[in-house]
């Protein structure tokens, strides 16, 4: 899995995508850490107080075991005669002895049930019971079967919390766990192509610019050659023309002369030669 990456189109955009998302896994992955750390602890306190709560409930039993059996003697009547009774009672009486109050603790994001019980003193559900003798040992029986009563409510309240927290936590660490080892190094890996990818475009972007460029100075080179070359040619067409027209003036001046020779010659011929004739 850490080699694994997801396929994405190696782009700047898709690169700050993939950052956004690892920096939102690393700070889901704290959160989640920080999460199950508490939930440990709570789940850890719940399991000393149920351990606590066990043995207490044990220790009350056993007492009340022993309890109710001498009130048994001293009155004479079996448990089923009293719990007959107790049912009666219950029944006639329109007020509750017992009642149970649920509240929800707050731990982490997770929801806790809280059982309390409140026990009423002021209401007697066994009232019919040790009227003639044995009162103190039913009140001593009363009284421990209420502390089990309170117990047991405790337990089953921890009992739920634990499970309740066995669960969450289990679920809060396959999370991490897959954060830390799945999605936080497929996005690494992800984040790792695309900057390999963006290098080679960045490299092949400069080897091209860097051929263009060469391209360029090098046609830029022939073109100032060829200006050379064309200036060059065109200063050697105009010393050829200079040239030319320097002879076509000098042949002119030539002609002009021959032309002015004669014309001298017979004026000369006016001047001093009867015959016009020139040997």
């Amino acid at each position: 899995m850490s080699s694994a990456r997801e396929q994405v189109f190696p782009t700047r955009m898709t690169l700050t995508t993939m950052k956004s998302k690892l920096k939102g896994a690393q700070q889901g992955h704290s959160l989640l850490k920080r999460k199950s750390e508490a939930l440990t602890k709570k789940f850890r306190e719940i399991l000393k107080k149920i351990q606590l709560a066990k043995l207490q409930c044990g220790k009350l039993m056993s007492l009340a075991f022993f309890t109710m059996t001498e009130l048994n003697q001293a009155n004479g009547i079996s448990n089923q005669d009293l719990l007959y009774l107790n049912i009666m009672n219950n029944v006639t009486t329109s007020k509750p002895r017992v009642s149970i109050n649920a509240k929800v603790e707050n731990v982490s994001g997770v929801f806790l049930p809280i059982l309390e019980s409140n026990i009423d003193n002021s209401v007697n559900d066994f009232k019919l019971i040790g009227l003639g003798k044995s009162s103190n040992q039913v009140n001593k029986c009363i009284e421990i079967y209420s502390k089990i009563l309170e117990t047991l409510v405790e337990l089953a309240s921890l009992q739920t919390g634990f499970i309740t927290l066995d669960d969450v936590i289990k679920i809060t660490n396959r999370r991490v766990n897959a954060i830390e080892h799945v999605i936080i190094p497929r996005t690494e890996n992800t984040i790792s192509y695309i900057n390999s990818e963006l290098d080679e475009l960045d490299r092949e972007e400069f080897y091209r610019l860097k051929k263009v460029q060469e391209k360029k100075q090098q046609k830029e080179a022939e073109q100032m050659l060829a200006d050379k070359q064309k200036k060059a040619e065109e200063k050697l067409q105009m010393e050829l023309l200079r040239k030319e027209l320097e002879e076509k003036n000098i042949v002119s001046e030539k002609e002009e002369q021959k032309e002015e020779e004669p014309k001298n010659l017979l004026k000369e011929d006016e001047n001093g030669d009867e015959d016009g004739v020139i040997f």
